[in-house]
């Protein structure tokens, strides 16, 4: 099951859409959904659980918490939607370009995907390519 969940005052006014898309991601990866939460929130928000949970005295645009069982994604996605409008203007995209970009790169991440190295870098940034086309062809 896939929730939206909202620490500020964004609201998505296509949860229903967003919700199968998500799904379809987790079922082409071959991977089975169990609970996928995703919290909007500010920046200050997601700077405390950077600084308390991670150790990180950064902003960031989101924060993946894992509960996963093998192949069977369950987990907390948290986003400042301030952060992401920040990256929207620098990227030179729409917020919700960048916005579906960040929701769907947490969930990749569920699925196995890592961004630290160059090349695992080109390999996410191709795959959220795909899945933000796949949405907008929708």
């Amino acid at each position: 099951m896939i929730s939206f969940n909202y620490e500020n005052e964004f609201t998505l006014n296509n949860e229903h859409q967003l919700s199968d898309w998500v799904s379809d991601v987790i079922k082409s990866e071959g991977c089975k959904e169990d609970e996928i939460n995703y919290i909007f929130c500010n920046d200050n928000y997601l700077l405390k659980l950077n600084v308390n949970f991670l150790n990180h005295d950064t902003l960031t645009d989101v924060i993946s918490f894992d509960y996963s069982v093998g192949k069977t994604l369950h987990g907390d996605i948290y986003i400042s939607t301030e952060r992401v409008a920040e990256n929207a203007k620098d990227f030179s995209v729409s917020f919700y370009e960048e916005l579906y970009r960040v929701m769907v790169h947490g969930v990749l991440h569920y699925c196995g995907y890592k961004d630290k190295s160059d090349d695992d870098i080109k390999i996410m940034r191709d795959k959220e390519n795909f899945y933000l086309e796949q949405l907008q062809s929708n």
